[in-house]
């Protein structure tokens, strides 16, 4: 199977023109070794082993920054397979396109040492032409974000079809405009931080000035948001739920949590849980009686016509 990924080749693809003229892509985060025969096939094993080196060479830095530049820099040497699809920002509203067609090597001294060979496309895709999910998607904090459920709608603008405005992605949405307007609510809850009840005590996880707490990448998916408390001390886990959620979501908040607290917080931090949802049911509420450590919060989603 074929997975599609959105790949970030410098801070503001500050080297995108680079990496298509040179037809590779690559990660650095300051980690100047080779990992020629370093790169398990399990990405949580490599970050087992190199999360302590790098922070022995970044000091300053925390154990979520680690766990980003560690994953992402194993995802673009070895999670990406031969084969799959990369969608690397240009910095001018397009898509470079291309396909890996290469293991792992190493340059030394370059800016994005861990590199992979790449077949670029003749076309690249405009961002203003993509359905809005898949423009919240392709436009999510990090370096490496994974968009193969966008996989059909790729493909389409590949072979110069323009999808429909509405493109509902999960299967179980019967409405598509409600589909489109849930879409929105991370984006939302993102942009309003400040003004929700979460922001008084919360702020969503950053480093060096830019946004990392968003679909933060954990082992067992994920994160939809990943905040701290404004004095460090407590780490905070969003769950996004389209629709009822039900008891399931909770140990899926509980996997998430148990993540955190074993491999992002420093010592003496604690670690909440947040379930947003449009509704509850019983099942959910008695799940979350004995879970003392999570809170549920419910949402509405609405939208008034007026006729100019």
């Amino acid at each position: 199977m074929k997975n599609y990924y959105r790949i970030m080749l410098g801070k503001k693809s500050n080297l995108a023109e680079e990496c298509y003229k040179g037809n590779f892509i690559g990660a650095g985060f300051g980690m100047d070794m080779d990992l020629t025969g370093k790169l398990p096939d399990n990405w949580r094993t490599f970050n087992q082993q190199f999360i302590p080196v790098f922070l022995e060479r970044h000091p300053d830095k925390t154990k979520v920054s680690a766990g980003l530049a560690c994953g992402a820099v194993w995802t673009i040497s070895k999670g990406i397979a031969e084969g799959d699809l990369v969608l690397c920002p240009n910095g001018t509203g397009n898509y470079l396109v291309g396909e890996i067609t290469g293991t792992y090597f190493y340059s030394a001294g370059a800016k994005l040492p861990h590199r992979r060979p790449v077949r670029w496309y003749p076309k690249t895709i405009a961002r203003a032409d993509m359905s809005q999910a898949l423009q919240n998607s392709t436009g999510s904090i990090g370096t490496v974000s994974t968009i193969t459920k966008f996989a059909d709608e790729i493909e389409k603008l590949l072979a110069g079809n323009t999808p429909a405005t509405l493109i509902a992605t999960d299967e179980t949405v019967e409405d598509p405009s409600v589909f489109a307007l849930e879409e929105h609510l991370e984006e939302f809850l993102i942009q309003n931080w400040k003004q929700t009840e979460f922001g008084r005590k919360y702020n969503i996880y950053t480093e060096d000035g830019e946004l990392v707490g968003q679909q933060y990448p954990s082992d067992t998916g994920p994160m939809d948001i990943l905040a701290i408390s404004k004095d460090k001390k407590e780490l905070l886990v969003i769950e996004l739920k389209k629709g009822r959620a039900s008891d399931h979501v909770v140990g899926q908040v509980q996997r998430y949590m148990g993540y955190a607290l074993e491999e992002l917080a420093e010592e003496g931090q604690t670690v909440k849980g947040i379930i947003i949802a449009l509704e509850d049911d019983i099942r959910i509420r008695r799940a979350l009686a004995v879970a003392n450590n999570i809170e549920f919060y419910r949402y509405e989603v609405s939208f008034r016509l007026f006729k100019s």
